[in-house]
């Protein structure tokens, strides 16, 4: 198989698990009535991952687990992206 279309594959379900894990962290935050929008979820993803760590640290003393797959999908969506680009190059 192509290592491009692996890459893609690998890239597109990151991206869904990154997608993912936003939506869970909005609800997270939504259910301890803190003011959030869906609407510019998007824009304001890195804002409420912030808020996210910070309320999980003070409720349990340790980082909520949402946090860590926030930060390692879209890290994983980078390399890849890189990794295809490189490819191409090449």
């Amino acid at each position: 198989m192509n290592l491009v279309i692996v890459f893609s594959v690998i890239g597109a379900l990151s991206v869904i698990w990154h997608v993912t894990t936003t939506i869970f962290i909005y609800e997270y935050l939504r259910k301890r009535n803190i003011k959030v929008s869906f609407l510019f979820l998007r824009f304001l993803a890195p804002k409420y991952t912030q808020q996210y760590k910070e309320l999980t640290l003070k409720e349990t003393g340790k980082i909520g687990n949402l946090f860590y797959h926030w930060i390692i999908s879209i890290n994983v969506a980078l390399v890849v992206a890189i990794l295809i680009i490189i490819k191409n190059l090449l």
